[in-house]
């Protein structure tokens, strides 16, 4: 495995940083307050084209590789500081674009990857219900066949994008006895019939990135929405959820780089009892472990990105990567609040938000007692 990079993946790289340093991170301590979504910037991560990067280019994208996709996130998370707007982005990538990349008929591709992948859509995807969370395809919401078209009803929650996608990918059961072999993905625009987007949820973390939940009444859906053929859903969904897996914490790393150089930087600054803080040995030992966690989770993500740019499945090493990168964020968040002391708990420095938004990492994309269900019954197979 060779993950050196080219001189043109570096320009790319140094862009990235340059963009999203400059643009991205204005009145952050106020959106997160107040639970804004930076419209702004998500448009400019369009035109810059962070949304496209791995949509083929006869659809409006970069075309890119999954390594350096992922490298670019990484810069993109250590230069933006919005994990809000980067958690938008990466389920519109992962849950919207993909499945569509792999699943999609020719127009659905023509009329939906060109907005996706320019940012002038937004995508989201509704698989959650109220009943089911981890137990993704006991599903209550039904999509009845009637003629060409098909009717949906029921709820979906915790829908990232929910109060601003233009279209959605939603899972609904087209015949319940049928459990996950009846599961099916559909494509809801905005505004259907029978689509009703309740009031915008709050959350603990990730506040600039809008989530609602979603209730149809007999939706109808055109039979050319449908991805996939009927029963397809759960491979549309492990498709996305391995691509979701591998590659949504890219920016975590980067953040956790951002992290690391900023207590560096406080450790040396800092002085108590006559020298820097950072010679004392319990403050030392908490930057070695940040700087284990950081390079321990570039390597997982660097190598997972590298299978799915070969063809390969890696749906364990997708939920290693998931699992490995939460568990390390949030404890370097940890560590860094504890090595600024009674400043890190100030909202000033932003690092009580940062472990807020990072606590998230152990719950979506499949909470991380899942991942290692998923990894355990995979060891034994």
């Amino acid at each position: 495995m060779d993950f050196s990079w080219s001189e043109q993946q570096r320009e790319l790289f140094d862009g990235v940083v340059e963009f999203a340093s400059k643009a991205l991170n204005d009145d952050l301590i106020e959106n997160d307050r107040t639970g804004v979504f930076n419209r702004r910037g998500w448009d400019l991560c369009g035109e810059f084209g962070i949304q496209g990067l791995l949509t083929p280019k006869q659809h409006g994208g970069l075309e890119l590789d999954a390594l350096t996709t992922v490298g670019a996130l990484e810069k993109l998370g250590y230069a933006c500081q919005d994990n809000g707007l980067l958690f938008s982005i990466n389920a519109h990538m992962w849950t919207a674009i993909m499945p569509l990349i792999a699943f999609g008929t020719d127009e659905q591709k023509s009329r939906y990857l060109p907005g996706l992948s320019d940012g002038s859509l937004i995508g989201g995807n509704a698989m959650s219900e109220p009943g089911s969370g981890s137990d993704a395809y006991s599903l209550r919401t039904t999509a009845e066949r009637r003629g060409d078209t098909y009717v949906l009803n029921g709820s979906k929650t915790w829908v990232t994008n929910g109060p601003t996608a233009d279209v959605l990918v939603v899972f609904a059961t087209i015949d319940r006895d049928k459990g996950a072999k009846g599961v099916t993905a559909f494509l809801v625009d905005k505004g259907a019939k029978g689509l009703t987007v309740g009031s915008k949820l709050e959350k603990m973390g990730l506040r600039t990135s809008p989530m609602a939940e979603l209730f149809f009444d007999d939706c109808e859906i055109p039979e050319g929405n449908r991805i996939g053929k009927e029963g397809q859903g759960t491979a549309v969904f492990t498709h996305s959820m391995t691509w979701e897996r591998s590659c949504i914490l890219a920016g975590a790393v980067g953040s956790m780089r951002r992290l690391l150089e900023t207590c560096l930087r406080y450790s040396r600054d800092r002085k108590q009892f006559g020298q820097p803080i950072g010679k004392f040995q319990l403050v030392a030992t908490k930057l070695v472990d940040m700087k284990l966690r950081l390079e321990s989770a570039r390597q997982m993500l660097y190598h997972g990105a590298w299978l799915r740019s070969r063809g390969k499945s890696a749906v364990l090493e997708a939920c290693m990567t998931k699992l490995l990168i939460s568990e390390s964020w949030v404890e370097c968040c940890e560590d860094a609040i504890q090595i600024h002391g009674g400043s890190g708990y100030m909202v000033e420095y932003q690092l009580e938000r940062e472990l807020r938004d990072a606590m998230g990492s152990r719950i979506y994309s499949g909470t991380n007692e899942i991942q290692r269900n998923i990894i355990a019954a995979l060891l034994d197979a």
